[in-house]
C-alpha cells in the first residue's frame, strides 16, 4: 500500500482499554454502566475542604504495579500511568502482536488535554523549598504530554507515527479519529490510540472552580452530574483513560481477530466563536455531526444511539440537544441519546477515549448506557436521554460526540462488530 494512496481502507477495533472512576477494567466498567453507578465522591487527592467544590470522579481502584515496573512507576506522571494501563488491556483483547519488520506500520496516538499537573505542582513546591538541586532529571520526560504514547510505543516496540493531540476536551476522540484516517489511507496499518488525563490537583480543581464550570453539589456527589437535567450546575471533573486499538480490516480478520466494532465515519471542525462557549444554536456541533456522516457515507436515520458530549454544564447541553435537531430533524425525537459523564464525571482530555470506548461496548453488547441523574425535565433539552435506567437494544450504528474549550469539535461513527460485511 502506498501511503497517501486515495484508496479508503476499513478499520477495525479489535481492542479496549479503560481505566475510569467507575473503576479499572473492560468488565468493572461495564458493569458500572449497566447499573446506573455514579463514580463521583468526595476528593481524597488532596485536602478540598475550603473549595467551593470538593467532589470528582477519582479512580480509587488502579494499581501501577499491576501493569508497570515499579521502577518505571516513578517515572510517569499518573495521566502516563492510566494511558499505559489501558494500552495494556486493549493490547491484551485484541491479541496484537507488533513483529520487527511490521514496527513501523504500527503507530501510536493518545490525547492529553492538560498533561502532568500535579507533577508541575510537586516540583514548583520543592523548587521553591529546596530550589534546583532537587529537581530531577525526569521531572520533564514525567509530565509532557506526549510521553503517554511514547512509553507505550516504547513498552511496544510500535515505531509508527508517534504524538499527542491537544484539543481540550476533544483531545481523545481527535486522536481515535486521526488514526483512523492513518490506516484508512494507508500510513499504518495498526495505530493504539485514544485519551488521558489526571488532573485532580489544587491547581487544576481550582482553575476551573474559578470559571464557575464546576458543580458545587457536595453533599451528594453521586447526583451531581446530571446531563440535561433542569437542576444541573455544572460538570464534574475526572481522570482516567480510554484506549483502542485498531487495525486495518482485512488483515485484521486474516489473523483471526474479533472485530468488535467498525470505526466508519470522523468529523472535526472549530466554531470560531468563544474560547469556551459553544456556538449558537448548535451550528458548530451540528456540521460536525454531518461531517462525520458524509465521511461514513450514511444517512441521519441510519444512527440509533448517540453517546453526548454532555457535560452537565447549561451551554454545553442546550446547544448539543439544538444541535442534535438541526442535523436529524424529526427523527432527533426517536433517537437514543445518553451521556455517560453522569456516571464518570467529565476525563476532560480523556473523555473522548473512553466514550469512544463506551460507544463501542454498547454496539458490541446491545445495551445502551443511561443518562443517570435525570430527574427534572428541561424544556430546552427534549431529547430521548434513556434516563436513569441502560436499556437492551439491538443497535447497529452510534455516533460519540467530543467537544472542546476554543470550539473544536469532532464526532466519530462506529458500526456494530458483527455486522460487518
Amino acid at each position: 500500500m502506498n501511503n497517501g494512496s486515495s484508496q479508503r481502507r476499513r478499520v477495525a477495533v479489535t481492542g479496549l482499554g479503560l481505566v475510569t472512576p467507575l473503576g479499572t477494567g473492560v468488565e468493572k466498567n461495564w458493569e458500572g454502566l449497566a447499573q446506573g453507578r455514579s463514580g463521583v465522591a468526595a476528593i481524597t487527592r488532596f485536602d478540598a475542604q475550603h473549595f467551593p467544590t470538593r467532589i470528582a470522579g477519582e479512580v480509587r481502584d488502579f494499581r501501577p504495579e499491576d501493569f508497570i515496573e515499579k521502577r518505571e512507576i516513578k517515572k510517569m506522571d499518573l495521566f502516563i500511568q492510566y494511558a499505559v494501563a489501558a494500552a495494556e488491556m486493549a493490547m491484551s483483547m485484541s491479541g496484537f502482536k507488533i513483529a520487527e519488520e511490521t514496527a513501523e506500520r504500527v503507530g501510536v496516538v493518545v490525547g492529553v488535554g492538560l498533561g502532568g499537573l500535579p507533577t508541575i505542582e510537586e516540583y514548583h513546591g520543592i523548587y521553591l523549598e529546596s530550589g534546583l538541586k532537587r529537581i530531577s532529571p525526569f521531572m520533564i520526560p514525567k509530565l509532557i504530554a506526549n510521553l503517554a504514547p511514547g512509553q507505550i510505543a516504547l513498552r511496544y516496540g510500535a515505531k509508527g507515527i508517534n504524538y499527542t493531540p491537544t484539543s481540550a476536551c476533544s483531545s481523545g476522540a481527535h486522536a481515535v479519529g486521526e488514526a483512523m484516517r492513518m490506516i484508512r489511507h494507508g500510513y499504518q496499518d495498526a495505530v493504539i490510540c485514544g485519551g488521558a488525563e489526571a488532573c485532580l490537583s489544587p491547581t487544576g480543581v481550582g482553575g476551573f472552580v474559578a470559571m464557575r464550570a464546576l458543580s458545587t453539589r457536595n453533599d451528594e456527589p453521586e447526583r451531581a452530574s446530571r446531563p440535561f437535567d433542569k437542576n444541573r450546575d455544572g460538570f464534574v471533573m475526572a481522570e482516567g483513560a480510554g484506549v483502542l486499538v485498531l487495525e486495518e480490516l482485512e488483515s485484521a480478520r486474516r489473523r483471526g481477530a474479533t472485530i468488535l466494532a467498525e470505526l466508519i465515519g470522523y468529523g472535526t471542525n472549530g466554531d470560531a466563536y468563544h474560547i469556551t462557549q459553544p456556538s449558537p444554536e448548535g451550528a458548530g456541533a451540528a456540521g460536525c455531526m454531518r461531517l462525520c456522516l458524509e465521511d461514513a457515507g450514511i444517512d441521519p436515520g441510519a444512527v440509533q444511539y448517540i453517546n453526548a458530549h454532555g457535560t452537565s454544564t447549561e451551554f454545553n447541553d442546550a446547544n448539543e440537544t439544538k444541535a442534535i435537531k438541526r442535523v436529524f430533524g424529526e427523527y432527533a425525537a426517536r433517537l437514543a441519546v445518553s451521556s455517560t459523564k453522569s456516571m464518570t464525571g467529565h476525563l476532560l482530555g480523556g473523555a473522548g477515549g473512553v466514550e469512544a470506548v463506551y460507544t463501542v461496548l454498547a454496539l458490541d453488547r446491545g445495551m445502551i448506557p443511561p443518562t443517570i441523574n435525570y430527574e427534572e425535565r428541561d424544556p430546552e433539552c427534549d431529547l430521548d436521554y434513556v434516563p436513569n435506567v441502560a436499556r437492551k437494544a439491538p443497535i447497529e450504528i452510534a455516533l460519540s460526540n467530543s467537544y472542546g474549550f476554543g470550539g473544536t469539535n469532532v464526532s466519530l461513527a462506529f458500526r456494530k462488530g458483527d455486522t460487518v460485511a
